[in-house]
């Protein structure tokens, strides 16, 4: 058993708390010694008391689901002799009620494009396939109940 952790910190500072208008700014920092700034969406609480700025939780959500399938398609596609030269996903969340009419990330579309080097090219068919064994082995995508749809972007 492996566990992660981050720690969340948010500061009330000199700001009336009490009337809902204060900073959503706070900061992430996790143990590999990286911080990072962080807010709500403006898309969820408006400016000024968002940050547009900083990560928030529902792009951290986006990119740690298009990290992890992006980090097994490069171990899947090693495995089988691909040389991965570049990834690049052009991810997308959506946000909207789900099934139980709760607001949540209902839907993560991930538009891999990779290019490949070396003798070894895959087909359209390989490619697709890689993508599979990627998805299937994600453990973020196998923790979560949104819908995680893969459209490689073919070249």
């Amino acid at each position: 058993m492996a566990q992660y952790s981050a720690e969340i910190l948010w500061q009330r500072g000199d700001q009336n708390f009490l009337d809902n208008r204060y900073s959503r700014g706070h900061r992430w920092s996790f143990d590999g010694g990286v911080t990072v700034p962080a807010s709500s969406s403006p898309h969820v609480v408006p400016l000024p008391w968002s940050d547009e700025q900083p990560v928030d939780p529902e792009e951290a959500f986006v990119a740690s689901l298009s990290s992890c399938h992006m980090l097994w398609f490069l171990s899947v596609a090693a495995k089988q002799g691909f040389q991965v030269d570049r990834y690049q996903d052009q991810a997308l969340g959506v946000m909207a009620k789900n099934a139980e009419g709760r607001v949540a990330m209902t839907e993560v579309l991930l538009r891999p494009r990779v290019s490949f080097g070396g003798a070894l090219q895959p087909s359209s068919e390989q490619l697709h396939e890689l993508h599979h064994q990627a998805h299937e082995a994600c453990f973020i995508a196998n923790s979560v109940k949104t819908e995680v749809r893969c459209e490689p972007v073919l070249d």
